[in-house]
C-alpha cells in the first residue's frame, strides 16, 4: 500500500565524514534526515528511485541494485559502511552505485528497521520510458497490505554557479527554477515536460528519477517542501509528496 514519497538530493558530503564541519552540508543534512524519519514513520519497506549514470545503452532500469550487500564510500574519502537491509553479507561491495550508498545510509540515520529495494533508471531514459519504469513501481508500491514509501534520490542542475561541479551554463538558472517549482507544487507534467537532452547538458542527472516519480503518483500530490537551494551550484531539492 502507497503511503508518500520522500525527495531528497544525493551528494556524498551529506555524510558527516566526507563533509566535515560544513555549516552548508549541515544545513541540507538535516532536512535529509528529516523527511527520512518521516517516511520511516509511515513505512519500514521501502522502494527508492536512483539515477544510473553508467547504464549500458538500451538498458533502462535496474532493480535489486546492492540488496543483501555492504558498499562503503571509501571511494568518496571515508570508509563509512552501508547496507539496504538486515540481511548484508560481506565481503564489501565496493562497486556499489551512490545512489544506493545513499540509499543505505539514510537508512542508518532512522530509528526504524528499514528494509529498501533499490531501482535505477538509465540517466539517458526518456520520459515515456520513465512513465513505463513508473506503472511496473506503482504495481509494487500497492502490491498488500504492508505500508510501502518512495524514496526519490535525484539532484538538480550542476552548473548554476562559476564553483559548480559543471562550472555556469547561463541556461540553468532556468530550467533549475522550473524544476524547483513544479517539485514543491506537484506538478506532474511540468517535471515530465523536462527535455532530457537539455538536462544533460546542463548537469541536472535527477530528471529521469523525477520523471519516475511524476507517473508513479496518478493524481496531484499534497507537496511540502523542506529545503530548496544550490548551496554548492547544485540543485537541491528536500521534500515529500503525498497521495
Amino acid at each position: 500500500m502507497f503511503t508518500a514519497a520522500a525527495l531528497v538530493p544525493s551528494p556524498p558530503l551529506l555524510v558527516p565524514q566526507l563533509s566535515g564541519d560544513s555549516a552548508l552540508s549541515a544545513e541540507v543534512r538535516a532536512a535529509v534526515v528529516g523527511v527520512a524519519r518521516e517516511l520511516a514513520a509511515l513505512s519500514t519497506h521501502w522502494i527508492a528511485v536512483g539515477v544510473d549514470e553508467s547504464s549500458v545503452a538500451g538498458d533502462v532500469s535496474r532493480s535489486g541494485v546492492g540488496r543483501g550487500e555492504f558498499g562503503t564510500f571509501a571511494g568518496f574519502g571515508a570508509d563509512v559502511r552501508t547496507q539496504l537491509d538486515a540481511d548484508a553479507v560481506g565481503p564489501v561491495n565496493r562497486e556499489l552505485p551512490l545512489a544506493a550508498l545513499m540509499a543505505g545510509w539514510l537508512r542508518s540515520q532512522v530509528e526504524h528497521e528499514i528494509r529498501i529495494d533499490l531501482h535505477l533508471v538509465s540517466v539517458d531514459a526518456t520520459a515515456d520510458e520513465c512513465r513505463a519504469v513508473a506503472v511496473e513501481l506503482r504495481a509494487q508500491l500497492d502490491d498488500g497490505d504492508e505500508p510501502v514509501g518512495l524514496l526519490v534520490l535525484a539532484d538538480g542542475a550542476s552548473t548554476l554557479t562559476p564553483k559548480a561541479p559543471g562550472s555556469f551554463d547561463d541556461r540553468a538558472p532556468a530550467v533549475q527554477a522550473v524544476i524547483d517549482a513544479a517539485l514543491g507544487k506537484g506538478d506532474r507534467e511540468a517535471l515530465l515536460s523536462l527535455d532530457p537532452k537539455l538536462c544533460s547538458d546542463i548537469g541536472a542527472s535527477g530528471r529521469a528519477a523525477w520523471q519516475v516519480l511524476s507517473a508513479v503518483f496518478t493524481e496531484q500530490p499534497a507537496a511540502s517542501v523542506e529545503y530548496n537551494s544550490a548551496p554548492f551550484g547544485v540543485g537541491y531539492h528536500v521534500g515529500m509528496w503525498r497521495a
